[in-house]
C-alpha cells in the first residue's frame, strides 16, 4: 500500500451572513479549534475504505458509487474529485478523526472534503491552490451530494486562520482576514437540535431564492436595493427570502466595520438583527433556538444569532471575556439540552 499522508481542516462558525454565499453576498466566518484530521493511503484499485471513531464499523465503498445518504458519501465524492483533478489514480483507505459535532452547522462535511483533497494534494506532491481546493470541494457537495450550498464553508475551512474572521466576497472570491476582538469571545453553543443540509429545507430555501433571482434578472440577489425588493410584485415567500438576503448583506458590512472599529455594541446589534431576519424573513430558525438566542442576550451577550444553514445546530454569541464563564453557566442551566462547543477571539 502506498505511503500514508495526513491533512487537517477546522470547523467554522459563521459570525454573520447566512444564505448570502449563493446569492452574491458577503459572509464573515471564523475558524474554530474543533476540526478534523484525515489519514489517507492511496490504493491502486477503486475501493474507498473509510474508518472513523465516530462510527462502529468501517464503510467500504467504490469510486463508481453514487451518493446513497451514507456517512461516507463526502469521502467517496472527494476521492472522485481528487481523481478528476489528477491528484490520485484510484481509491484510498481513509481514517477520519473529528471533534466537530455532526449536524451542528459548523461545516463538518466541508472540512472533511477539504481535508481529503488537501491530503490527496500531499500524496501527489503538487496540486491546486487552497482557493481551487475550496472550489473543488463545493463541486463535490453540489454535484455529487446534491447539496446546493454556496462557497463560504469551503473557503473558510480551507483558508481561515485562528484569531481572525474571513470577510469573504462570495461573488468575486476575494477575502480579507479581519482580527477578532481581544475583549470579547465569539462563543458557539449547540442548541441540542441536530440538522442535515440534505433534509430538503435548505434546498427549498435555495429554490425560493432562485425564483427571486429569475424575477429580478440577477444572480446577485444580495446586491439589490431594499426599496426595489420591497416594492416588487413578487411571490410573497420569494420576496421574504430576497428581503433577508439584501438586509443580511448590509449587516455583514456593518459587522466588518464594527470589528475594525472595536465596536462590540454595533457588532451585537448586527448579530441580533440578523437572527430576527433569519427567523422572520428566511424562516430558518426554530422556537427552541429563538429562546436560546433570547436567553443569551438577556444574560449579557452583546449579540447572538443562529449560525449555519438553519433548522437546528448552533448559535454564536458575542460575550465579554471577563464574564464568559458565568454567562455560559447561567445559559446552560437555563437550557439543559444545549452544550458548549468552542469559543474564538483575537
Amino acid at each position: 500500500m502506498a505511503e500514508m499522508v495526513t491533512a487537517a481542516a477546522p470547523g467554522r462558525v459563521n459570525l454573520i451572513g447566512e444564505h448570502t454565499d449563493y446569492n452574491g453576498g458577503m459572509v464573515l466566518p471564523a475558524a474554530l479549534a474543533v476540526g478534523l484530521k484525515v489519514n489517507l493511503a492511496p490504493r491502486s484499485d477503486s475501493v474507498v475504505a473509510v474508518s472513523s471513531a465516530g462510527y462502529d464499523a468501517p464503510s467500504i465503498r467504490d469510486l463508481e458509487d453514487e451518493a446513497v445518504g451514507d456517512w461516507a458519501d463526502p469521502c467517496v465524492g472527494a476521492l472522485r474529485e481528487a481523481n478528476s483533478l489528477g491528484l490520485l489514480d484510484g481509491g484510498a483507505a481513509l481514517d477520519v478523526v473529528s471533534t466537530i459535532p455532526e449536524g451542528s452547522g459548523l461545516s463538518s462535511s466541508a472540512a472533511l472534503i477539504v481535508a481529503i483533497l488537501k491530503a490527496a494534494r500531499e500524496a501527489n506532491g503538487n496540486g491546486p491552490s487552497d482557493v481551487d481546493i475550496a472550489v473543488a470541494a463545493r463541486r463535490v457537495e453540489n454535484q455529487y451530494m446534491g447539496v446546493p450550498c454556496g462557497i463560504m464553508d469551503q473557503m473558510a475551512v480551507a483558508l481561515a486562520r485562528p484569531g481572525t474572521a474571513m470577510a469573504l466576497d462570495t461573488g468575486k472570491l476575494e477575502y480579507a482576514l479581519v482580527p477578532l476582538p481581544q475583549s470579547h469571545e465569539m462563543v458557539v453553543v449547540h442548541s441540542g437540535l441536530t440538522r442535515k443540509l440534505t433534509d430538503g429545507r435548505y434546498k427549498a430555501r435555495k429554490e425560493e431564492c432562485d425564483a427571486a433571482k429569475r424575477y429580478f434578472g440577477t444572480e446577485d440577489l444580495c446586491l439589490l436595493d431594499w426599496e426595489t425588493v420591497k416594492g416588487a410584485n413578487l411571490d410573497a415567500t420569494a420576496k421574504k427570502r430576497a428581503m433577508h438576503c439584501v438586509s443580511e448583506n448590509v449587516r455583514v458590512h456593518a459587522a466588518i466595520a464594527a470589528l475594525d472599529a472595536g465596536d462590540m455594541t454595533a457588532l451585537g446589534t448586527a448579530m441580533n438583527e440578523s437572527h430576527e431576519s433569519m427567523r422572520d424573513w428566511f424562516e430558518m430558525s426554530l422556537p427552541q433556538i429563538d429562546t436560546l438566542v433570547a436567553s443569551a442576550v438577556e444574560l449579557g451577550a452583546a449579540g447572538a444569532r443562529l449560525t449555519g444553514g438553519g433548522f437546528g445546530g448552533c448559535i454564536v454569541a458575542c460575550v465579554e471575556k471577563t464574564g464568559r464563564d458565568a454567562w455560559l453557566e447561567a445559559l446552560l442551566e437555563k437550557h439543559p439540552d444545549a452544550r458548549f462547543i468552542d469559543a474564538v477571539s483575537g
